[in-house]
């Protein structure tokens, strides 16, 4: 083996590519992992040292958690899932819409060492059906509205409300269980009320699984990513780097658009409440709600993902007519690629924010690769510098061979996020992570020479041509910069000569006629696009993931 010294001699400083391994260093300080391994995320979390006061306020009503109260109501309700008989190893599913008591459930149900799988609230029943079959939780948190699909799915399953409305019969609810533990919704909106008792559990590890996450499921059937303590603890740590940093001294509320039963939004408001940061909650997204919000909480920081972006640059002139940004300094894009096209016009229009944007997965629990500062933000179209303890490895599927700096294969990744596997799927795991611990992202990928990851597109997403392999993000940024387009999205259309040529699906912005000529000539010069659709939206995850398998199987109904 060799020794450490040597190895590091032989790191390019500037890229941090090892000339030795063929290995990716971060550039960044390397996490500081806590030692004791009897340690659970929620722990950890609510014992970070911090001056916070309000950490959750509901945009809609105002109601508000500050630290104090948060803390008092996740102890109340773990109180009340131990005597349920809640207990370490059981999955608790958690089907609801944004809401200041999402994080009070997930914190809960984690400090047990219990396990908690989100599902997206716009699923089908089938879709629901299917994570409930696969992850058999015993028990699911919901809100009134959704309850009919729980019961749809899986009618034998307990649930407990989110939420009491005035419609419900059902004792089995939030306010209940905290009522119990000597709480109510009452007492966590006053200073008055105690500490709720702690409750009695099993010893948790670090190792132990903390959630269940299902991928997006964009090329492939979803699947259940297993992540411990340690993967998220590490990946608070790297939230709390990232904005622990003297640029923000201004100060740090969130406004939290971004759905938490992802990745993103996971892995953002546990992040955030260990800084201390406040988190503003917006239920669902609708664009006033969103603007509204901002000016009216003195919003500083804006995670998004694209299509909110983009709307946003297509919509500059008007939003800064009706709305007062001046409180925002700082938007986050994270969950797909952000073109350098894009990424100009919105800096043209808001030159008053940064830009900072992020790369990772649900099997590497949010964590790859970042811009941190303004001036890393400069570097237009890149997805940042590598994670905090974070390696990779530029890999040549077809000849497994490791490349150096600018070279677009395939991105491996490795270190303290990445996940346990697939559950109950082990072929899916060993094809995914490999003997040494490198998570086969999927994505086609380069480092440049100052160490900066470039996002080029989804290995699985490439069209075949003619013999050449293009990559649709990148017509896709082509044509998001002609004046009379919208959005767009680029698939294969099979082809008996050419194997596969590119279509695109163009949403015209309102009172444009561009017609299919007119698109197919404007990048005549890249490649030729031999077919073009005209729809009023682009499908797509909660990430801002294009959905082209729905495409493609629009495209391909009629053959």
């Amino acid at each position: 083996m060799e020794h450490d010294g040597n190895r590091n001699s032989r790191i390019n400083p500037t890229s941090g590519f090892c000339s030795s391994n063929s290995i990716f260093y971060s550039k960044r300080k390397p996490l500081l992992l806590p030692p004791n391994q009897s340690l659970d995320a929620t722990t950890f979390i609510s014992s970070r040292a911090h001056h916070g006061h309000t950490a959750f306020i509901d945009a809609s009503t105002g109601h508000h958690f500050t630290y104090q109260q948060l803390w008092r109501a996740v102890d109340a309700v773990s109180s009340s899932l131990s005597n349920m008989g809640i207990k370490k190893g059981d999955v608790i599913l958690l089907l609801s819409p944004n809401s200041i008591y999402f994080p009070v459930v997930c914190l809960s149900v984690m400090s047990l060492g219990a396990i908690i799988t989100t599902t997206n609230p716009l699923n089908t029943v089938h879709e629901i059906a299917k994570q409930i079959a696969d992850s058999k939780p015993v028990l699911a948190f919901t809100t009134s509205p959704l309850v009919s699909k729980i019961n749809a799915a899986s009618p034998t399953l307990p649930i407990i409300l989110m939420e009491a409305d005035g419609n419900s019969t059902s004792s089995n609810t939030l306010e209940e269980m905290m009522k119990k533990e000597g709480q109510s919704y009452d007492d966590t909106w006053t200073k008055s009320s105690g500490p709720a008792r702690r409750p009695k559990r099993e010893q948790v590890n670090q190792d132990d699984t903390a959630t269940l996450l299902y991928s997006s499921g964009t090329t492939g059937p979803s699947k259940g990513v297993v992540s411990s303590h340690r993967n998220l603890i590490a990946m608070v740590q790297i939230v709390c780097a990232r904005f622990n940093h003297e640029e923000y001294e201004r100060g740090n509320t969130f406004i939290c658009t971004i759905p938490m039963f992802h990745i993103y939004g996971l892995a953002m408001f546990a992040g955030l409440l260990s800084l201390g940061s406040t988190i503003v909650v917006l239920s669902k997204f609708e664009m006033h709600d969103m603007l509204s919000s901002i000016e009216k909480f003195k919003v500083t920081f804006l995670p998004l993902v694209p299509p909110i972006f983009v709307a946003m640059l297509n919509n500059a002139d008007a939003i800064k007519r009706k709305y007062d940004l001046s409180s925002l300094h700082t938007v986050l894009c994270g969950g797909a690629p952000l073109s350098k096209e894009v990424t100009e016009g919105f800096v043209d229009k808001y030159p008053n924010v940064a830009i900072l944007q992020g790369y990772g997965l649900t099997e590497s629990f949010g964590a790859g690769a970042s811009t941190d500062s303004l001036e890393e933000s400069r570097k237009y179209g890149t997805a940042g510098l590598l994670s905090s303890s974070i390696e990779a490895i530029i890999v040549d599927t077809e000849t497994a061979k490791l490349l150096p700096v600018n070279q677009t294969v395939e991105l491996w990744l490795r270190g303290p996020t990445t996940m346990q596997g697939y559950l109950n799927n082990e072929e899916a795991t060993k094809s995914t992570l490999t003997a040494e611990g490198w998570l086969r992202t999927g994505d086609l990928c380069y480092i440049d020479s100052d160490g900066f990851l470039f996002v080029v597109d989804r290995l699985k997403e490439l069209i075949k041509y003619k013999g050449y392999q293009v990559p649709p993000a990148e017509l896709e940024a082509l044509l998001l910069t002609h004046p009379a387009i919208l959005d767009a999205a680029v698939i294969p259309y099979p082809d008996k000569e050419a194997g596969q040529y590119p279509m695109a699906y163009v949403v015209r912005k309102d009172g444009s006629n561009i017609s299919e000529s007119q698109v197919m000539e404007f990048v005549a010069g890249q490649i030729i696009i031999r077919k073009v659709a005209f729809i009023p939206s682009i499908p797509k995850n909660p990430s801002g993931k294009i959905l082209r398998r729905d495409l493609i199987k629009l495209a391909t109904s009629k053959l």
